[in-house]
């Protein structure tokens, strides 16, 4: 069972979808499960494979397209704000507090690869979120940091240098999160599993989505790269917390950073390496997804 809803955030509105279990008018108040997606996807990509399980598998599911993005209001557009990202999810559970049939007190959070640092982030202090699960998590600080040629801080002086020329221009620049093609990923010369990988959910009939635009507002790469999604997580996330990472590590960092948050948690209760897999094959592949959702079911069912 699938409900289209609208978020209310300040002075705009974020697009989502509610998963329900079939069951959900039996009468019995339902634990729910706020998603916190990858960077660039849409609440119709990774967030609905996972959404649409665990509803299958009795827990409510809500994902949302993020502030910026997709079909959810806010300008500039295709802005990535991890800050933003963050109260993203306290505005959903806002409104999942309010949904007949959920039980508030029983609300956990799911985040995805970058949602999964996002996710933790905002249970630090949303204390509304009474269990953590993650699946091949990111701290996108630490991505976007080591993702520099040259260094962070010279990235910032660029990223300075280009504010200024856009303030006089009026004009923003945009870049790819990926290339648009496997032929463009060719003639950059990447060739690695986990670039190709990516390129393929996410720019071939796999799994694009329309209003996944594959751009992102350079302005806000600043706010990334000074960014700690674990930041005072081992004083202020007690909740307990889930988990999965990909057995094959390749060069998304998430596995370097899921264990470091597993040892940085006051309270981890269950971690999951799933052989095989890939980072990218956590988001489609079903082998791969029915196993971590197994794995997130039992969790959630132990502790919301």
């Amino acid at each position: 069972m699938l409900q289209h809803l609208t978020i209310p955030r300040g002075p705009l509105e974020l697009a989502a979808d509610l998963h329900l279990p079939d069951d959900a008018d039996s009468g019995t108040p339902l634990r729910a499960v706020v998603l916190s997606t990858p960077g660039s996807s849409v609440k119709e990509q990774i967030g609905a494979n996972y959404a649409s399980r665990l509803a299958a598998r009795g827990i409510a599911a809500l994902v949302f397209d993020p502030a910026h993005q997709g079909r959810s209001g806010g300008e500039p557009r295709d802005l990535e704000d991890p800050y933003r990202r963050g109260e993203d999810i306290s505005y959903a559970i806002d409104l999942l507090t309010t949904v007949p049939g959920i039980d508030p007190r029983r609300i956990g959070v799911l985040g995805i690869c970058a949602g999964g640092g996002y996710a933790v982030h905002t249970a630090r202090t949303d204390h509304r979120i009474k269990a953590v699960g993650t699946v091949v998590p990111a701290d996108m600080g630490t991505a976007f940091r080591s993702f520099q040629p040259d260094g962070p801080v010279a990235a910032l002086d660029a990223l300075a240098d280009a504010r200024v020329e856009e303030a006089r221009s009026g004009e923003t620049t945009r870049v790819n999160w990926l290339p648009d093609t496997l032929e463009d990923a060719a003639a950059a010369g990447l060739t690695d599993i986990d670039t190709l990988q990516a390129v393929t959910y996410y720019r071939t009939e796999r799994g694009r989505d329309e209003h996944s635009t594959n751009r992102r507002l350079a302005r806000g790469d600043s706010l990334l790269l000074g960014y700690d999604a674990f930041h005072l997580a081992d004083r202020l996330m007690t909740q307990p917390l889930q988990v999965i990472l990909a057995g094959r590590i390749g060069n998304t960092g998430s596995y370097d950073a899921g264990m470091r948050l597993w040892k940085l948690a006051p309270n981890p209760v269950d971690l999951m390496v799933i052989d095989g897999a890939g980072h990218y094959e956590m988001y489609d592949e079903p082998v791969y997804v029915d196993a971590a959702v197994d794995r997130l079911t039992a969790f959630y069912t132990n502790y919301l």
